[in-house]
């Protein structure tokens, strides 16, 4: 089993909720932390977790856990609800970068993931779940690479182009309709015009075998 899945197991599992993504970080500013508030365990891993609870409503949390050495088990630490995730900066748009910063209500961490592609798995997760769980006060997502944020994006393109596709479709068979329509009118016109012409053929001979 591998860390994520051990963290849902361990961690998310017995509190009726399940693990959406998690990224390990370390901090690109060391903070100056006591030897006692890690009780004493030395050195550990990080991981930034989102997760959301099976019951209904559903309701998303950022979570920080870390794993100390010489431990197989996982420490839950600071958990924020989602709705209080003001800002996720992804530091540098036009390459792939490792760095990122989140912003809450009472807390502002700048963190490194373990590589750039884990990073923006867990942003593209984020956005989504931003996108699905809050219906207003959405964080603000800057300095993101579009593949980040394109995942819906691509999704409407497509829509929109199959969209356009069915509409020029009904307009050329509406416009076919329309000549089909204009051609059966004429060929009823000179089918009635045929008529009369041999009605009026028949009568004159007629007239004129008198």
């Amino acid at each position: 089993m591998n860390a994520k899945s051990a963290i849902n197991k361990e961690i998310f599992a017995p509190h009726d909720e399940r693990m959406l993504g998690a990224v390990q970080v370390k901090r690109r500013t060391k903070k100056k932390i006591p030897f006692l508030a890690t009780g004493g365990q030395g050195e550990y891993l990080t991981y930034i977790c989102l997760s959301v609870t099976n019951k209904k409503p559903a309701q998303a949390s950022i979570t920080k856990v870390k794993q100390f050495e010489g431990s197989t088990s996982f420490v839950r630490r600071t958990q924020w609800m989602l709705e209080q995730l003001r800002q996720v900066n992804g530091i540098d748009p036009n390459r792939d970068s490792p760095e990122f910063d989140l912003l809450f209500e009472n807390a502002f961490d700048q963190w490194v993931a373990s590589t750039a592609s884990e990073k923006c798995t867990f942003f593209q997760v984020l956005h989504h779940t931003c996108q699905r769980y809050l219906t207003d006060k959405k964080p603000e997502f800057i300095n993101c690479q579009s593949k980040i944020m394109g995942g819906n994006s691509i999704l409407h393109s497509a829509a929109d182009s199959v969209t356009s596709a069915v509409q020029k479709a009904s307009q050329a068979l509406n416009e076919r309709g329309e000549r089909l329509g204009r051609t059966e009118e004429k060929t009823e016109e000179l089918k009635n015009s045929a008529q009369q012409f041999a009605e009026t053929a028949h009568k004159l001979a007629m007239k004129h075998k008198c």
